[in-house]
């Protein structure tokens, strides 16, 4: 009985200290684990902070974005009171629907006539863009330039690429009012307003707004203009 007794506290104090070796181990596994949780609390902490950073930067340049929309669209306005009380070349009853000949053989495209259209489709600045649109619920490029065109009773295709078919080519530096621009391979079209830029639909998540053809993209995708006639 003796050794049975000797035996079982042996066994014991090896049980225990196993026990003790497990406890240690537990605790250096949940210490971990503590350290882990705080470094991904940490983490995660300066994860929202830049978000919300990002959010505030993003809410501070669609203020700003919208700020300068509504300086243009007052500019535009502006133009096309002052275009409307003067005489302007385009907009005679006169204006030539053929292109005239230079001397050197090369065409120019005739005075526009259109430029009324620039008045039509700035009713629709921050309309939002539609893929396939063509009414004020919402317009792509094509049918922005569809629609606007339709109000004086112009029938215009809605194809940017067939649109370019339409009228006659006009230089870059004689655009007037009621161009066409062209850009990306003709994949995307907009009304000239003068003053460098021209009234769009740009892509989804985005509206019907005026841009500049002196803007990165637009000076690098730009293709060319047409002249309705």
């Amino acid at each position: 009985m003796v050794g049975e007794v000797t035996a079982l506290r042996a066994q014991i104090k090896r049980q225990k200290a196993a026990l003790d070796r497990a406890h240690v181990a537990q605790a250096k596994i949940v210490a971990q684990r503590a350290a882990e949780k705080a470094s991904i609390e940490s983490q995660l902490a300066q994860r929202r902070a830049l978000l919300s950073t990002i959010r505030d930067q993003i809410a501070q340049l669609q203020a700003q974005e919208r700020a300068r929309q509504a300086r243009l669209a007052a500019e535009l306005r502006a133009r096309v009171l002052a275009q409307n009380t003067a005489s302007h070349p385009g907009g005679g009853a006169n204006a030539i629907g053929v292109a005239a000949a230079t001397p050197e053989g090369t065409t120019v495209a005739p005075p526009g006539r259109y430029g009324g259209v620039v008045g039509i489709a700035m009713q629709y600045l921050g309309v939002p863009y539609v893929y396939g649109g063509a009414s004020p619920s919402g317009f792509d490029c094509s049918g922005l330039v569809m629609y606007a065109f339709a109000q004086l009773g112009v029938s215009l295709p809605h194809s940017s690429y067939a649109q370019y078919s339409m009228g006659v080519a006009v230089s870059r530096d004689q655009l007037q009012p009621g161009d066409l621009v062209f850009f990306n391979g003709l994949g995307h079209v907009g009304i000239y307003v003068g003053g460098g830029q021209f009234i769009h639909a740009p892509h989804t998540g985005d509206v019907v707004k005026i841009s500049s053809l002196s803007e990165s993209w637009y000076a690098s995708a730009y293709v060319g203009a047409r002249r309705i006639i």
